[in-house]
């Protein structure tokens, strides 16, 4: 990674945007980090600046919302004149247990559509400019398997997932012609609080979030500037899972 590089997490309070935070802050990172909870995500930039960020901003937000994330967004662009690296992280489960789409309340699914598939939109529109004015910069988009491949019982989230997919792949081709790039990272199943309600009575071995930050890392670094519109597997990705990736790109 670059030194002094700018990179933004949404939904940064805890589970994997927590990870990201404090590993990007290891490497030195100037972070902009936000997510709808205050408390959290202080806690989470005191211990960024900690373990060794360059600098911290911490906003509280909701995403989902234009004026929140213009507030966002130019706070940290006023800061640091830039953005290297975003990465759209914040997403919601919904009901829990997650209801079958024949039950599952109409207001619950637009809200969820609209936090994990209409805020990864606005925030990376908002941004994206100011990456192709540099003609410079990694989005990096968080799926899931069930973005992947449709399962019963997983009802708004997985439908959520698939649109970011389908985000990703149309950003990645609009900016192909460009130093810009957008990829895509499915976590696999991780111990998170989210796991923890969308399967309870879970009997298998789960992935601390923090073992599967490698490939963020990589696709914010300029080892991956040929690489876009991809999307990797963050629980199965190594060294030559990357070199077969750039040379497939």
């Amino acid at each position: 990674m670059k030194n002094n590089q700018v990179v933004m997490i949404t939904g940064a309070s805890k589970g994997l945007g927590k990870a990201l935070t404090l590993a990007f802050a290891r490497k030195g990172a100037n972070l902009a980090i936000c997510a709808r909870s205050d408390n959290g995500i202080q806690v989470v930039k005191k211990e960024a600046e900690a373990l060794g960020a360059s600098r911290v901003i911490a906003i509280t937000a909701d995403i989902s919302k234009s004026r929140d994330v213009e507030r966002f967004v130019a706070i940290t662009e006023n800061a640091y004149g830039k953005i290297d690296v975003l990465i759209n992280n914040a997403s919601i489960l919904g009901p829990s247990p997650m209801p079958l789409l024949l039950d599952f309340p109409e207001e619950d699914f637009v809200e969820v559509l609209r936090v994990n598939a209409v805020s990864p939109f606005l925030v990376t529109r908002r941004v994206l400019p100011g990456m192709l004015l540099r003609n410079s910069g990694s989005v990096i988009n968080v799926t899931s398997e069930a973005g992947n491949t449709g399962y019963a019982g997983w009802g708004a989230y997985g439908i959520s997932k698939f649109a970011v997919e389908g985000l990703t792949e149309t950003w990645a081709d609009e900016v192909s012609e460009t130093a810009v790039r957008v990829n895509m990272v499915d976590p696999g199943e991780m111990d998170t609080d989210m796991h923890q309600l969308a399967v309870p009575d879970c009997d298998y071995e789960l992935a601390n979030p923090n073992d599967v930050v490698d490939v963020f890392i990589y696709l914010a670094s300029d080892e991956s500037k040929h690489i876009n519109g991809k999307r990797f597997q963050a629980q199965e990705f190594t060294e030559g899972s990357a070199k077969d990736a750039s040379r497939n790109a």
